[in-house]
């Protein structure tokens, strides 16, 4: 039997080395599914429950691996749904390459049964490279670019192929005009700017004495250069969300998050210092950094696009991060005089983390959402991999989780969509299927993808060198996030037919597909209820019932913001009596000596 174009297009995925396609089936690539059965399953077809969830998991894949994740997705209504997923790797910088079946050529214009004109459809999210396959000849060009481009653009690519040409016999492009030969490979560039301007970039950060770092995703590769210019500077080390992995929690200088899911010793770090270096990062809230005239500044980010935003640097670098740190880094001058400076935001990051766990102790009904992040934390195997959701969760993973050893962590960062939580973590199961991963979800964002995503976990859970998966649903019934930002931002009271959710039994879900699960009403049970999960031999999920009154209180909250939220509550807020209770006592812990007691013997 000769070659077809689908039996190609799986031999190309492997020689670029891919292992995994995530997608769902449908008519529209039936002539690539019969390939990959002739193919003996190889790269191997990860079926998720939808085409959203699977482009998500490559993303999960993506970032976890290295590697670009690839999905696969039928014409119509499948190619409709991977949208989501891969808007998510296009705006937090992720390679992913998508294949998208169409209809058959023939039928094009003649409103034709699911077709869609699909370049009109992605030609946002796969504006780095778009390509549909009209002849044999055009596919290793087709695919090897959209793989090169992914790689080196950091960004979603899509190669749309008509269900009649899959099932076409393979011609590779002939030595002739209109002929596009092609070749497989990509090599990383590592570019570094000019002496000129390191030496004017060093010269700003030499001048500082009060010198605050912002590392994002784009230092991830450079964690012990980073590190070395922070020593040298002494540098507060602040984290964008996508770099919280980049430095360990447990240096003593390392602030944590930053922005509205930040820490307080980011917030003074940002409004205390004279000098400031971003590292591979563009956190969009700009109203977390320095005021603009009050400190000095240099940017380095791998992309010249994203360079020059957000703040009014002098210097802005454009080059590889390791590569250029390492050539900044003797251009550099012990900052003698910046000594009490760095006592000051060490001494502020111990307070922090011991308000935390005051805050995290504060009795709640029946469990504060805090407390379970802040019992998990210790409890972290150093090799674990932690996804985490979009919502209120998404909080207690910023503050309360401490990176160490080599610990891996992300979640939905620019586009912040729910649902991400779960397939994240099946694609880090695929990446690492010898590492522990643990996914944090909210209950909205558990009925959204989550629970379907659980059938998936089951189907493949016995692939997995180390079987633990474990997914925690905070179950406050309400959409909390939405309803705090109504609150607080809005001045207006919780929407109930809106925000509030059914409750649940996701544990016994769980159980009713054969894996194990746990339902924790009391504060008392936390720490061993993680424990049990963590020790595990097949996914879990543990069931927390949490109190939806607890505030995501920011870095930055006063009293004054406290009291205009009390004001929106007192407009016909159904919970505004706890609501005003929990807040309080949550603000309180910010002034108070010591630590608290257990969460069962507060009042």
């Amino acid at each position: 039997m000769s070659e077809k174009v689908a039996d190609h297009v799986l031999a190309r995925l492997r020689e670029w080395g891919v292992e995994y396609v995530h997608g769902y089936p449908g008519d529209g690539i039936n002539g690539l599914l019969a390939a990959w059965e002739r193919a003996g399953d190889r790269p191997r077809f990860v079926q998720a429950r939808h085409e959203e969830t699977a482009a998500l998991e490559a993303v999960g894949y993506a970032k976890f691996s290295g590697r670009p994740g690839v999905c696969v997705a039928t014409s119509g209504p499948g190619a409709i749904h991977l949208l989501n997923g891969l808007y998510d790797a296009k705006l937090d910088h992720v390679p992913v390459v998508a294949l998208i079946g169409q209809t058959a050529r023939s039928a094009m214009g003649g409103s034709f049964q699911q077709e869609v004109d699909l370049h009109s459809l992605f030609k946002d999210v796969a504006s780095d490279f778009l390509a549909t396959v009209n002849v044999p000849q055009q596919l290793p060009n087709v695919l090897d670019r959209a793989f090169r481009t992914a790689c080196a653009r950091r960004a979603p690519t899509a190669v749309i192929i008509p269900g009649d040409v899959q099932d076409l016999p393979y011609e590779a492009p002939g030595h002739a005009h209109g002929m596009v030969p092609s070749s497989l490979g990509w090599s990383p560039a590592a570019a570094v700017p000019s002496e000129e301007a390191l030496e004017r970039a060093a010269e700003v950060l030499n001048s500082g004495t009060k010198v605050a770092m912002l590392v994002g995703q784009g230092a991830a590769g450079a964690a012990a250069e980073v590190r070395e210019t922070a020593e040298r500077l002494r540098a507060g080390v602040a984290k964008a969300l996508l770099g919280k992995d980049v430095l360990p929690d447990t240096l003593p200088y390392v602030t944590g998050s930053i922005a509205l899911l930040g820490t307080r010793p980011s917030y003074e770090l940002m409004r205390d210092c004279d000098t400031l270096l971003t590292v591979g990062s563009s956190m969009p809230y700009s109203e977390f950094l320095p005021e603009p005239g009050k400190a000095r500044g240099v940017q380095l980010d791998a992309d010249p696009h994203m360079a020059g935003m957000r703040y009014p640097y002098e210097v802005n670098l454009t080059g590889d991060a390791r590569a250029t740190l390492r050539r900044l880094l003797p251009l550099l001058e012990p900052n003698e005089e910046g000594a009490e400076w760095l006592g000051a935001v060490e001494s502020s990051v111990d307070r922090w983390w011991e308000m935390l766990s005051r805050r995290a102790r504060v009795a709640a009904d029946p469990v504060n959402p805090e407390y379970v992040a802040h019992c998990l934390d210790p409890l972290l195997p150093d090799d674990a991999i932690v996804t985490a959701d979009s919502g209120s969760v998404a909080n207690w993973y910023a503050r309360h989780l401490r990176t160490r050893g080599s610990m891996r962590g992300s979640l939905s960062g620019t586009l912040a969509t729910m649902g991400s939580a779960v397939p994240y973590a099946i694609g880090a199961k695929f990446a690492h299927p010898d590492r522990p991963v643990i996914a944090l979800v909210g209950d909205g964002a558990m009925q959204m993808n989550g629970l379907a995503e659980l059938i998936t976990a089951a189907k493949y859970r016995h692939e997995w060198a180390d079987p633990r998966l474990v997914v925690a649903v905070w179950n406050n019934r309400d959409l909390n996030q939405v309803t705090w930002e109504m609150r607080a931002m809005g001045g207006s009271p919780q929407f109930v037919p809106s925000q509030g959710l059914p409750d649940v039994p996701y544990a016994a879900f769980a159980e009713s597909l054969g894996l194990a699960g746990r339902r924790v009403t009391d504060p008392a049970e936390v720490t061993d209820a993680w424990r049990w999960a963590l020790d595990a031999d097949g996914p879990v999920v543990l069931d927390f019932v949490t109190d939806p009154s607890v505030p995501p209180i920011p870095p930055h909250a006063s009293w004054e913001q406290l009291e205009a939220t009390a004001k929106s509550l007192l407009k016909g807020d159904t919970e505004r009596g706890h609501v005003m209770k929990q807040g309080l006592k949550a603000k309180v812990q910010e002034f108070l000596p010591g630590r608290g007691e257990k969460p069962h013997d507060e009042g």
